[in-house]
């Protein structure tokens, strides 16, 4: 089953980030892992940019639970892409991040998913709930997501 195709102006954050020789594997193409690698870092970016949120020292930290990208086309290096960032759900202690990637100058994703933050106390490891304050910021980024 295919997915809805996801346009640029479906995300409320756009994150760019430059190809990387590196990421091309012997096909001549960006290897399939490499996409959960831009997700990760776009979906970090906002936090960090607009949650507050600081890698070192805030005392709650995001672990991946779930995941999942539709690769649509091949993209390479060099290139320059975006990857789009909204919020389809935010829970007690987690988030779901609706996630895609743009060609640069083109308004169709070239892959898309999503992935699932819980987020833990740094020493323990426990779920702990969303600060206020991130929550309120985290809100702005909201999309209705249609089940993927």
């Amino acid at each position: 089953m295919k997915p809805e195709l996801k346009i640029r102006q479906n995300y409320p954050f756009l994150f760019p980030i430059q190809t990387r020789w590196a990421d091309n594997d012997m096909y001549g193409h960006v290897n399939n892992v490499t996409y959960y690698s831009y997700f990760d870092t776009a979906a970090n970016a906002l936090l960090i940019q607009h949650a507050g949120f600081n890698l070192q020292s805030t005392p709650i930290i995001g672990l991946v639970v779930d995941s999942a990208c539709s690769f649509l086309s091949e993209l390479s290096y060099p290139e320059i892409i975006e990857v789009g960032v909204g919020i389809s759900k935010i829970g007690n202690s987690s988030l779901r991040y609706d996630l895609a990637i743009f060609k640069q100058g083109q308004n169709m994703a070239a892959a898309q998913g999503h992935f699932v933050h819980v987020f833990v106390d740094r020493p323990t490891r426990k779920s702990t709930s969303i600060p206020e304050d991130m929550r309120d910021a985290l809100t702005h980024f909201m999309v209705i997501n249609s089940v993927e």
